[in-house]
């Protein structure tokens, strides 16, 4: 392995901050002039990203990529996986499909996925001054350390220190920093540098007891105390896990209402993030057990399921709250999977996302789709053509659709057509992820529905602006030079 320097974080369980930290010290460290490269060797999430080979990685890894100014990679994540039931999952392998597998396959094929796992991360760091390493979940998760390869696995694989994260938010941070290296073999817990304690609320200085119980406990230093960064609802969230904590604020008079059913494979939800930021939009992400309530739109996200979703959205009863919306003339817009559930029928005869079958669609739409083994993943601009406003993001779906309906398509794609309108111009949908992050769109397409978009949001610079808001608040909170020293000294 190249001695290019290099710093793991891994975390004392899920959603304590990793992907957050690496993306924040990405943007630091790249401010400084270094090439800093993100990697993560195995990540979890129906978020994904298109990459400019035409792979696709966890969207988590797209953000950190940008935050070190360069193109996302498949080398930067090359095992994601995407669940599509409660217990199995696509493995996509270096930006591909590689299998479908159930949770206990999977750990079976751990072990030849490694040496691919680390000619990624070797590709990267010879391109780099410094890597930083995202792990999965929790490195004390002992259970699954045969073959793992998210955390101390490939840690100890590619000889790589390593810091562990903690959040203090959930409580209990002494006891999961303490325990996570209780629970570590000796090697793994000689690779442990220090810790960081992520998310505080209010003052540090209240934490130093827990730093000296820590160090007799430990033996370990403290590296940070990272206050609480109100404005990463701002950056797209890794996985499902932030839809759990997702609050609608409350309505201004006149606001938009957009409601967006929660199904249980939804994927590529950051679909949603430049909505919920106009200030004149109220978007109610919609629970199970809730019925859809009276709004101007039904927006139908993308689903790694397309049929399973299909059929939970039925059995929540919101096809008929959907229907009923119609009739009532109001607004419905679907998104690669939900696009393909407004039309007649959707077939999946080669068991492409889950056993083979076929499903009626909710019928808002002339269109037929059939699920093919054939992905399609490209990066992709055009126009809408109802307004002519410049479109661009992604697309990323197995199927081909078709029918009437797409003579009259959303948009246009580099001279081809996606997608398709109703007669009236009420119901429509498109394959293209990432649309609303353009802002001459967003604001015709909420003109269209009787609202108005912010003037004075700049999506894509607030992106920009959070990110170099969380590099300063990281500069501020952590000890960076010794960070770099860990890693210099690999």
């Amino acid at each position: 392995m190249p001695r290019t320097p290099a710093l793991m974080l891994q975390g004392t369980g899920s959603d304590v901050g990793k992907s957050l930290l690496v993306a924040g010290l990405g943007r630091a460290l790249t401010r400084r002039g270094l090439a800093v490269r993100p990697f993560k060797p195995q990540n979890m999430s129906n978020n994904a990203a298109v990459t400019a080979e035409g792979g696709e990685i966890g969207r988590a890894q797209a953000l950190q990529a940008r935050a070190c100014g360069v193109k996302p990679s498949t080398d930067m994540n090359p095992v994601l996986l995407k669940p599509q039931s409660e217990r199995g999952a696509q493995i996509v392998v270096e930006g591909r499909l590689f299998a479908s597998a159930s949770a206990r396959e999977y750990q079976s094929l751990k072990p030849q996925l490694l040496p691919r796992v680390l000619a990624s991360f070797q590709r990267l760091a010879a391109a780099a001054d410094i890597v930083l390493v995202e792990g999965a979940g929790s490195a004390a998760e002992v259970n699954l350390r045969a073959g793992d390869i998210a955390n101390m696995g490939f840690a100890a694989a590619a000889d790589l220190p390593v810091v562990l994260v903690g959040d203090i938010d959930r409580g209990g941070v002494i006891a999961a920093l303490a325990g996570t290296q209780a629970l570590l073999e000796p090697d793994e817990r000689a690779r442990l540098r220090g810790y960081i304690v992520n998310k505080f609320r209010g003052d540090p200085l209240l934490f130093e007891s827990g730093v000296v119980i820590l160090r007799a406990r430990t033996g370990l230093d403290c590296l940070g105390i990272v206050p609480f960064f109100a404005r990463a609802s701002d950056l797209p969230a890794e996985d499902g896990v932030a839809l759990d904590s997702w609050r609608m604020p409350a309505p201004r008079a006149g606001a938009l209402r957009i409601a967006v059913p929660r199904l249980p494979r939804i994927a590529n939800f950051d679909d949603l993030d430049p909505l919920r930021a106009e200030p004149g939009v109220a978007l109610d992400l919609v629970p199970p057990g809730r019925a859809l309530p009276l709004c101007d739109l039904v927006l139908l996200p993308g689903s790694k399921a397309t049929l399973a979703d299909l059929a939970a959205l039925r059995a929540e009863g919101w096809d008929i709250d959907i229907a009923a919306h119609a009739r009532r003339g109001g607004s419905v817009l679907g998104i690669c999977a939900g696009y393909q559930m407004l039309g007649r029928r959707v077939a999946d005869p080669e068991g492409i996302e889950g056993p083979s079958g076929a499903a009626p669609g909710l019928g808002l739409l002339e269109v037929e789709t059939v699920l093919t083994a054939e992905k399609i993943l490209a990066e992709a601009d055009g126009v809408e053509l109802a307004s002519g406003a410049p479109v661009r993001g992604y697309e990323m779906h197995v199927g081909r659709t078709s029918g009437p309906a797409t003579a009259r398509p959303m948009l246009r794609l580099g001279g081809r057509d996606d997608g398709a309108v109703s007669p009236g111009g009420r119901i429509a949908g498109c394959h293209l992820h990432g649309l609303f992050a353009g802002d001459a769109f967003r604001r015709a397409f909420l003109a269209r529905l009787g609202g108005a978009g912010d003037g004075a949001l700049d999506y894509e610079r607030r992106i920009e602006a959070t990110l170099d808001a969380l590099a300063d608040h990281l500069e501020a909170s952590l000890d960076v030079k010794r960070l770099l020293e860990i890693a210099r000294a690999r």
